[in-house]
């Protein structure tokens, strides 16, 4: 009874790990296949322009509201608060320039990223695409990548206003803030990224959610593994594509019931 109890208890925490690992096997898929890099390398140049240019006008922002609200003064109450500001200005820049990152780098590297799901699919399965690649149909396929992607960053960016708006709610608001908005945020990077393999198979938004609901603990690792990845200096360059090969990797080991019969 003891040992079933803890067999239980067990699955979700294997279900977890197993779900945060798939970002860092991606890792592993690369070295394996070193064909796939011909993918990361436009993302990756991408990423880094985009990086480079949110963090030069997020520091140029930093500095602005630095001036604005902590002018230097030798009062000791005036250095207490310009260190508090300094802080708070700072995590601000922060957030504004790892959006502004995930969001224009998602964007424009969508079309990528659709290339990169499909190849890794075809080199799990030893299948081969029946339509050959052409600049035709990339262009093509791409208009689409970024029109979808342009939805959803727009449905992103409203729930995070919503959501920013429940701290004007009195007394219970703030902390319904700080709940909801972490579990959003996983949930959107579950959406973004396993979509590029969903979408692909023709399944729609509701069946999508569907899919996603089925294995809750396997996508919430999944989301915690490449928010992490998200969070670290230099990594997070590499992030969007180990995420995207990553979410097709998962899709590969559970297909939808419907495939498997």
């Amino acid at each position: 009874m003891i040992s079933e109890v803890a067999s239980v208890a067990v699955r979700p925490v294997a279900g977890f790990v197993r779900g945060f690992s798939y970002p860092l096997r991606a890792i592993k898929f690369f070295r394996r296949k070193p064909g796939l890099l011909k993918y990361l390398a436009i993302p990756f140049f991408i990423n880094l322009l985009v990086f480079v240019t949110t963090a030069y006008f997020g520091l140029d922002l930093f500095q602005g509201m630095l001036e604005s609200y902590a002018p230097s003064t030798e009062v000791w109450y005036g250095i207490l608060l310009y260190y508090l500001v300094w802080t708070v200005v700072l995590l601000l820049t922060t957030v504004v320039v790892f959006f502004s990152f995930t969001v224009i780098g998602n964007l424009i590297a969508s079309p990528f990223n659709e290339l990169l799901s499909e190849q890794t699919e075809e080199l799990v399965h030893g299948t081969r695409n029946e339509e050959s690649f052409s600049l035709r149909r990339f262009w093509k396929e791409s208009r689409y990548a970024i029109l979808v992607e342009i939805k959803k960053m727009a449905v992103f960016v409203s729930c995070m206003v919503v959501l920013f708006g429940l701290n004007f709610i009195p007394g219970i608001g703030s902390l319904i803030y700080a709940v909801l908005t972490p579990l959003f945020t996983l949930f959107f990077l579950v959406i973004e990224y396993m979509a590029f393999v969903l979408m692909r198979k023709q399944l729609s938004f509701t069946e999508q959610r569907r899919y996603i609901f089925k294995h809750p603990i396997l996508m919430l690792g999944y989301a915690c593994g490449v928010f992490c990845m998200l969070a670290i200096p230099f990594i997070q360059f590499f992030c969007i594509p180990l995420a995207v090969v990553g979410a097709t990797l998962l899709w590969c080991d559970f297909p939808r019931i419907e495939q498997q019969n």
